[in-house]
């Protein structure tokens, strides 16, 4: 975690409480806590207040996420309360939110990664089971259609069907029916809810490349609200912002988002990030994968003046430095290019198309 910049006021903001927006899930309100506790270990002279709202994609849970066609599905309220001033920061699982994001706000931080793999629960009959000794027909629960593209190919044998809810909803739904063998979930939300032994497989991501930004928390402020951007600034990691700014550069050119499947894998190694991204038909059938990697070896530079706030898909982050940012940016715009010359464009538009149409 980066040193705390200049703490806000004595108590809170213009002396109130700093007020955190977030959404109602127990998940949602476990990722505020693990930041808001962060924030109080920095500032321990500071107020914090948790505004917890609903938000549309936690209203409609009869249909396919990707059928929905709404960019910041468990996004547009919070953001609304930012704007308002109702609240003065949010937190948001960064896999929910836009590569662009509306005028006025920013990703003020975004925080250590939890680890970004995808998790197979299985029904408790098949406990100690992997996906590959599940009996043929056994129906697979996942939302994702990122998900449900490369396990197809991988698994033909198995049957994929939509599960919608938040974490404790499917896995009431796995455990209570007989409608599913087992259903694939994030490990960061496992872990975060203290489900970690329900896990029965992690899928490597030779398995399972996984969605831009999954594991990982994002703080998102209003973009003018200096006070407070400086104040988040502090809970950005390094290694995370850059690897993410990858992903979403990566998403952002290929215009992905929900309704397709594009999925990534990122690694830092020795001042070197590596980028390996997909894009898949719905049935998996059809894919186009691609590794490349680029230096992010570069000093922090006093980059005070005109570039002050620099955005890079969405995110400010001073204590970054700026070309390391500017690479992983690079790196994710030409992995794109490179497979949209190769036919990625067709791939997403028939995958777009088809998934409209179901």
């Amino acid at each position: 975690m980066a040193e705390p910049g200049a703490a806000a006021g004595e108590n809170g903001v213009g002396g109130r409480a700093v007020r955190v927006g977030t959404r109602r899930s127990q998940l949602a309100r476990i990722q505020t806590d693990s930041v808001v506790e962060m924030l109080r270990e920095l500032y321990p002279d500071l107020c914090f207040e948790i505004v917890a709202m609903s938000t549309t994609g936690d209203k409609i849970l009869d249909t396919a996420l990707s059928k929905i066609g709404e960019k910041s599905l468990f996004t547009k309220e919070l953001e609304n309360a930012l704007e308002r001033n109702e609240v003065d920061l949010v937190v948001h699982s960064l896999k929910d939110l836009p590569t662009s994001l509306p005028p006025g706000f920013t990703i003020g931080a975004v925080c250590k990664r939890e680890n970004p793999l995808d998790a197979v629960v299985f029904h408790p009959k098949n406990c100690g089971k992997t996906l590959s000794l599940l009996p043929e027909k056994s129906v697979i629960g996942t939302s994702s259609l990122r998900r449900a593209a490369q396990l197809k190919k991988k698994f033909p044998q198995l049957e994929f069907r939509d599960i919608r809810g938040n974490l404790n909803t499917r896995l009431k739904k796995l455990d209570e029916k007989e409608d599913f063998s087992a259903i694939i979930l994030a490990a960061a939300g496992l872990k975060r809810m203290g489900w970690e032994n329900r896990i029965g497989q992690l899928l490597s991501p030779e398995d399972c490349l996984y969605a831009v930004g999954q594991g990982a928390l994002a703080v998102e402020v209003r973009a003018k609200d200096q006070e407070i951007l400086n104040m988040v600034s502090a809970l950005h990691d390094a290694d995370t912002v850059l690897r993410c700014i990858a992903e979403r550069a990566f998403m952002k050119r290929l215009e992905g988002g929900c309704s397709v499947p594009v999925a990534v894998n990122t690694m830092l190694k020795d001042g070197q990030l590596y980028l390996t991204g997909a894009v898949y038909s719905l049935d998996g059938s059809d894919s186009l994968k691609e590794t490349m990697q680029t230096s992010v070896n570069y000093p922090q530079q006093n980059e005070d003046g005109p570039n002050d706030d620099v955005q890079h898909v969405g995110i400010t982050a001073k204590n970054v430095p700026g070309q390391a940012q500017e690479a992983a940016e690079n790196l994710g715009v030409e992995l794109a290019s490179l497979l949209l010359s190769k036919g990625a464009k067709h791939i997403l538009s028939v995958a777009r198309q088809l998934n409209d149409a179901r």
